[in-house]
């Protein structure tokens, strides 16, 4: 029996899913599972691919390759809160991870830097306050 996705927003009968444009789908599955430690669903889909955690128990990451590129600032976008901000950072720019700012952000006791993946989307990587 498979396990039940976790439901956010307090009511049982929604689950929520976060969709992502790509170019590539086999770059972007590889770096989204090597970023956030999913799995990628089987599918035959040459559009869409959908990445969940490992027990299946947490939101759903969906891959929808575009044709367009990306051409403005993410409205959206993730967020990692890490405990380490400089280990992380290390661990996805070697995935291939971008570096946007070169000294961290700080506000109100966070840290952060702000990436972007293969395909220009913005990111986030967080160590929250002592």
């Amino acid at each position: 029996m498979a396990a039940e996705p976790a439901r956010f927003g307090g009511r049982n009968d929604v689950e929520l899913a976060i969709v992502l444009d790509c170019a590539d789908l086999d770059r972007a599955t590889t770096f989204w599972c090597g970023v956030l430690g999913y799995l990628p669903e089987a599918s035959s889909s040459t559009r869409y691919r959908s990445l969940k955690p490992t027990d299946g128990n947490g939101v759903e990451l969906l891959l929808q390759r575009v044709p367009d590129p990306k051409t403005t600032k993410n409205r959206l976008h993730l967020d990692l809160r890490v405990p380490d901000l400089q280990a992380e950072l290390t661990r996805v720019t070697a995935l291939g991870a971008r570096l946007v700012t070169p000294d961290p952000v700080e506000e109100d006791g966070w840290r952060w830097h702000i990436l972007t993946d293969p395909d220009d989307n913005e990111f986030c990587i967080l160590q929250g306050p002592s």
